[in-house]
């Protein structure tokens, strides 16, 4: 067992001081990051087992991203998933920035293996994407795309009508081909 293993909090906990933080608790954030050092010192020490010098600066630039994106955290979600997401693309940009190829290959069966969900990236990325278009129709994608709910659920969560949903949705949609086409 790790050092400090026994004293880890439990994802229903992190996920809770999250929330807590989320909701203008200063003290849950606190206990949040406090929590998740020895969680990065983890992740970061089986995966950069031959640069330990680097792993404190790692787990300090992840509880910077942790901070400073905390508004993308998706409260439905798991929070190991959106926290290893960024962990994961932390230790990406350094090694690109150290000049060095990042070891991807083997990465995903890490993080397969360890429980991680490819989703949290993929949602990250869906997050970004959707923060690009206007609030309605985001909501709209979201509603009925992301969380699965019928035209007349996603009309009822976001108090519209049906056939705005339905337009929303399509435009919505129709721009982000477009973002991505453009991208591409």
């Amino acid at each position: 067992m790790e050092r400090g293993a026994h004293m880890r909090a439990s994802e229903v906990q992190l996920k809770t001081w999250m929330i807590g933080g989320l909701d203008g608790d200063p003290a849950c954030h606190t206990l949040l990051l406090r929590a998740l050092v020895p969680v990065l010192q983890a992740f970061y020490r089986r995966r950069m087992h031959d640069r330990p010098d680097d792993i404190d600066d790692l787990v300090q630039e992840t509880l910077i991203a942790v901070h400073t994106r905390r508004a993308t955290y998706d409260r439905e979600r798991l929070f190991s998933g959106w926290l290893f997401a960024i962990a994961r693309y932390k230790m990406i940009d350094h090694f690109r920035r150290g000049g060095r190829t990042c070891p991807i290959e083997g990465l995903d069966d890490i993080l397969v293996a360890e429980g991680f969900e490819d989703a949290s990236t993929a949602r990250i990325d869906v997050d970004r994407l959707l923060r690009g278009l206007p609030a309605k129709q985001a909501a709209a994608i979201r509603a009925t795309r992301l969380d699965g709910l019928s035209t007349t659920e996603a009309a009822a969560r976001g108090k519209m009508g049906e056939s705005d949903v339905k337009v929303s949705v399509h435009r919505g949609l129709k721009a982000l081909a477009a973002r991505i086409k453009g991208e591409s």
